[in-house]
């Protein structure tokens, strides 16, 4: 019998926001893996600590956090043999990811190296699309809505074209992108109706009008939603 692996969506920082099927996986897991910079603590890992029952063999599967070499897929292949060889051995494995495992999650990065070999399970979890709208009181669409996604890192006309006559919409992955998406909010008219959003659930959450953020930058975990009617109910 070999193992099988799991790929635990973890929620968006709250520990308290893992589903209880992620928990019973996670706390039965003899293996876990979770992403981690190349230095220092691992987040999805802090996220789940406290429902750790120790004893667990760990892969922290470490990778440079930058967008020029990621996937590093040299350390994907990697973790993927460390996996395979616990699978192999019949133990079952559970690796973390932020957020939900399929939405924009690394885990895909594994499963697509794993899954032809071995049995996986996806579980997902609470994205942080919809935990940004729950932290601003914020429904993200209704009725016939369209909801557009859009990654901040696209160049600024293919962000200009994405978001022009959008119903609403997310922009994500913000970070060092901050002040190209502002400028192309503005010039669609839709600074008034953009909210930012930082750290959605952690300790270090921050929420306010896009046009009241003073920064020039904005951390990874960040993300812009958009409304063109200003409340989704109206």
């Amino acid at each position: 019998m070999t193992g099988r692996l799991y790929g635990l969506g973890i929620g968006p920082g709250d520990p308290e926001l893992l589903t209880l099927k992620a928990l019973r996986l996670l706390q039965a897991a003899p293996v876990i893996a979770y992403p981690a910079p190349e230095d220092g603590d691992s987040l999805a890992r802090a996220i789940v600590a406290p429902h750790l029952p120790g004893g667990q063999t760990e892969i922290a599967i470490r990778m440079p956090m930058v967008a020029a070499r990621f996937p590093a897929q040299e350390v994907y292949d990697w973790a993927a043999g460390e996996i395979g060889a616990h699978l192999e051995a019949g133990r079952d494995v559970a690796a973390l990811c932020e957020g939900d495992p399929f939405f924009y999650g690394s885990f895909m990065y594994l499963f697509g190296r794993v899954a032809e070999t071995h049995a996986v399970e996806v579980v997902p979890g609470v994205s942080s699309l919809t935990a940004c709208a729950a932290v601003l009181g914020a429904p993200l669409a209704a009725r016939n809505d369209v909801l557009t996604v859009i990654p901040a890192p696209l160049d600024e006309q293919a962000l200009a074209e994405r978001l022009r006559g959008v119903e609403a919409a997310a922009v994500i992955k913000v970070g060092r992108h901050l002040q190209k998406v502002r400028r192309v909010l503005a010039r669609l008219g839709l600074s008034d109706r953009a909210r930012y959003v930082e750290r959605a659930t952690m300790t270090q959450q921050r929420i306010l009008p896009l046009d009241s953020l003073e920064e020039e930058g904005a951390p990874y975990f960040s993300m812009i939603l958009i409304h063109r009617r200003g409340e989704a109910w109206t």
